[in-house]
């Protein structure tokens, strides 16, 4: 028997019941017309991206973050099987506990900076962290819900709309989010600011009757210091949440850890434990404590998994496994076995024979499409000098193959390294585009190249520059497909919002 336990504007949450394992699970259900309209055709893109979104939010292991099981299609719905958490959200805890007591959300942020720092290593941006995304279960411990889904339903949805509305909460919504600007590590440290000055004080920082007004607080209004609405806030809780609401990203704090190390000093000492359920100091008193103090039986270590490749698969068998795991979308599955097939590939045809060559583009390619931008790093510069050696700089797929690794760069919050390779490879898309049948194939990408060289300049707090280069993009943006089009309106508001805070 299913039951309804949550909905949205986007879906609904049912508690299932998993017959093969017999257990108790979560199923979040999304409605992609709620995104896209009931008559686009960017449905089938939002499902095939909620898809490796899931995929690639499922390898992050960390304690704080919520088991998933399954995710996929089913008819009209998006769906995501998640393990189910017995406990609370914390807009719930929080309309249960009026005031908050201070320390209990020093406990909960401490909590949620180490969920972050993990999902920031990886890197991925929650992009819509909220109460409502957070569970306090019963021993106090907190579990963050919907790493992943976010993504999918922000800053490029809004782009395929063509509606120019951010998707996500706008109370929680930073000021760079709300303006389809870069968003990075220091985006969940503004919404983490938002729920920790709503923890103490009851209420978001800036609220209004319309999202537009929301987000209008955010960009233009400095929020409210918490002592002014509860003294007994220590001052550097106070001093905390104002620099993680500061309007311009590089004003906030650097990160999750150091976030947390700022916390450290305000956290209960170890000691005993007096209160019931749902606290969320109780970690912090009893690290590592039996919940309920009972014994529990633990549960049986599974088998380890059998090799998919190794020396009883040669190389054509193996070419043909990993085809079959694309096309069923078994992206990861494909990479183990296209790392394990590359030396015995290499040693069966040579090291740089064609065979060879086309395995480790795939492997690349499947690394960059499975999220893992750190292992595809290394393949694509390797790919792209040797390209280079053979046949110059200026030869296309060296050129596709640099750019491919300056957006790992850029995912890696590497900005410095990536604005580096994005400057030096713009000449060559602009002045060759005849020439680049890459180019050909995408004639607005020297305008994309542009565009994020603008955001890693303003994310490196290069204001002036930024503004220069997004304002010389909007004007030859404008004049190739007209004010209207989803690009130059995106530029503008980036620039709109650059002009505001900084001006």
């Amino acid at each position: 028997m299913s039951t309804l336990i949550g909905q949205g504007g986007m879906g609904q949450v049912w508690t299932a019941y998993d017959q093969r394992l017999d257990r108790r699970v979560a199923v979040k259900l999304l409605r992609p017309d709620k995104v896209t309209g009931p008559d686009s055709q960017d449905a089938d893109e939002l499902r095939r991206r909620f898809v490796r979104e899931c995929r690639v939010t499922a390898q992050v292991d960390h304690p704080g973050l919520v088991t998933v099981h399954d995710a996929g299609s089913e008819g009209e719905d998006l769906y995501l099987v998640m393990q189910y958490v017995d406990g609370a959200d914390l807009a719930d805890h929080l309309a249960e506990h009026e005031p908050y007591p201070w320390h209990w959300a020093v406990a909960v942020a401490a909590q949620l900076c180490a969920v972050l720092s993990a999902v920031h290593a990886v890197p991925i941006v929650h992009r819509d962290l909220k109460p409502r995304n957070v569970m306090v279960r019963q021993d106090g411990t907190v579990t963050v819900l919907d790493l992943g889904v976010a993504s999918v339903l922000d800053t490029d949805t809004t782009r395929l709309t063509h509606t120019g509305s951010p998707i996500g909460s706008p109370a929680y919504m930073a000021p760079e989010q709300a303006m389809g600007g870069a968003v990075g590590p220091y985006t969940d440290l503004y919404a983490l600011g938002v729920l920790l000055h709503e923890l103490l004080s009851g209420n978001v920082p800036f609220a209004g009757s319309t999202a537009l007004g929301v987000l209008h607080r955010h960009l233009y209004e400095p929020p409210l210091p918490l002592r002014r609405l509860r003294p007994e806030v220590p001052d550097a809780l106070e001093s905390l949440v104002l620099r993680l609401l500061a309007k311009d990203p590089q004003d906030r704090p650097a990160s999750a850890q150091a976030v947390y190390e700022e916390l450290l000093p305000l956290l209960p000492p170890r000691g005993p434990h007096t209160g019931g359920p749902l606290d969320p100091t109780r970690p912090f008193l009893r690290p590592h404590a039996p919940w309920p103090d009972r014994a529990v039986t633990p549960a049986p270590r599974p088998e380890p998994p059998t090799a998919e490749a190794g020396g009883h698969h040669d190389v054509a068998t193996a070419v043909d496994e990993v085809k079959r795991l694309l096309g069923e979308g078994r992206i990861t599955q494909a990479v183990d076995i296209l790392g394990a097939i590359l030396p015995a590939a290499a040693a069966q045809h040579g090291e740089h024979s064609p065979v060879v060559r086309t395995l480790r583009k795939q492997y690349a390619a499947t690394l960059m499409d499975d999220g893992q931008y750190r292992r595809a790093l290394p393949e694509l510069r390797r790919l792209a000098d040797e390209r280079a050696a053979e046949a110059g700089p200026a030869d296309p797929q060296s050129l596709r193959f640099r750019y491919d690794a300056a957006q790992c760069l850029e995912q890696l919050g590497e900005p410095a390294a990536a604005l580096t390779e994005y400057r030096a490879l713009l000449p060559y898309f602009e002045n060759r585009f005849a020439e680049n049948p890459y180019a050909a194939a995408d004639p607005d990408l020297p305008f994309e190249l542009r565009r994020r060289i603008g955001h890693l300049l303003l994310a490196l707090g290069d204001r002036a520059a930024a503004h220069d280069t997004l304002l010389r993009l909007l004007h030859d943006a404008e004049r190739r497909h007209g004010p209207g089009h989803p690009l130059p309106g995106e530029v503008r508001r980036t620039l709109q919002w650059l002009g505001q805070v900084h001006g």
